[in-house]
């Protein structure tokens, strides 16, 4: 099938081409968002009472991220990113329950307990980790993307980064591959500001989106905190590649109000620059405030949080009183014997 040539998306007009939002899009984006921060700060909460091992990487304060892409997405998409995942499973629809047992190593996990924090799949939510490797899943991305054209099912493989990830040689080859062969892949850059303790100012060079251009591949910059702007981006966005113009890049500005794994006290940054994300560009109160302007009562909202709390306690009981993995767990999908 030829290509469509697609004049690319205008972030400056998409504003004015998005509806206004409904009472029960409202209402659901923001039970979505906060499902993220509540699950974020019980498995916080957990790790420091010893049940969560290794490395734990949260996502709170980026909520409207990965809430406004899937919102956009179609079944047939497929998502991948980096070890900062938790959320993006979330927002997959994979369980609570599944992923919080899998923080604390045990059998009722998405891994079975071995993958921990960094290393979570679910082939049924099209959800493909998950991984530790810094930038590693942008090339599995085009991957994917690849596989997406060679089906012929009009999906599109959403591959997340971080901005320290965006500096990375494999992400310039994979530009480089997916523009070649038009790849229907989306590149999201959450761009959170800081790589590990590195302020991007500091160590990325030019504007991180616009690194596309030397491949032909055209992006946009948009407004993180406000889950909205990205539902806007995306939705142009993932039409213009859903159309097989091939590859985009989405850089979404966001920013982390923990540090960049739970044994980093984020000493790199101000308490003023935080509490100033923190009070005017937090992505949940946000959408509570329009939520409130649009006449939901606070009963409602109220509603929703406790629904939110129950499933998130749920999940942490449920992690606890799983049991851990099997010894013999350690030779299953190890390796596969193929007989003549």
């Amino acid at each position: 099938m030829a290509a469509t040539k697609t004049k690319k998306p205008d972030l400056k007009t998409i504003s004015n081409s998005m509806p206004k939002p409904s009472v029960e899009e409202m209402k659901k984006l923001y039970r979505e968002m906060l499902l993220i921060r509540r699950f974020e700060e019980k498995a916080g909460q957990l790790y420091g009472m010893g049940l969560i091992g290794g490395f734990c990487h949260l996502y709170i304060g980026q909520e409207a991220v990965v809430t406004g892409i899937q919102s956009q997405q179609q079944p047939q998409d497929s998502v991948i990113t980096a070890y900062r995942d938790h959320a993006h499973m979330l927002a997959c629809g994979m369980e609570a329950r599944g992923i919080m047992a899998e923080l604390t190593g045990r059998e009722g996990g998405y891994s079975r307990g071995k993958g921990g924090s960094m290393h979570m799949f679910s082939k049924e939510a099209n959800f493909f980790g998950g991984h530790g490797i810094v930038g590693a899943q942008v090339a599995l991305g085009a991957g994917l993307a690849f596989a997406h054209k060679y089906k012929e099912d009009n999906g599109v493989a959403v591959a997340y980064m971080g901005d320290g990830a965006s500096n990375q040689g494999q992400v310039a080859e994979s530009y480089n591959m997916a523009s070649l062969w038009k790849l229907p892949v989306l590149f999201v850059i959450e761009n959170n500001q800081y790589g590990m303790g590195t302020s991007v100012k500091r160590s990325s060079a030019g504007t991180l989106y616009k690194r596309g251009v030397g491949y032909d591949i055209p992006g946009e910059q948009v407004d993180g905190m406000n889950v909205f702007a990205v539902q806007a981006a995306a939705r142009q966005a993932l039409d213009y590649i859903r159309e097989g113009n091939g590859p985009y890049i989405l850089e979404v500005l966001t920013y982390r109000y923990r540090g960049h794994s739970m044994s980093d006290p984020a000493k790199y940054r101000t308490k003023e620059e935080l509490e100033g994300m923190k009070q005017d560009h937090d992505p949940i109160t946000q959408i509570k405030d329009m939520m409130q302007e649009a006449g939901i009562k606070e009963e409602e909202i109220k509603d929703i949080d406790k629904e939110i709390k129950e499933i998130v306690n749920d999940a942490a009981q449920f992690a606890q009183d799983s049991p851990l993995p099997d010894e013999a767990e350690l030779w299953t999908d190890v390796l596969i014997e193929v007989k003549d």
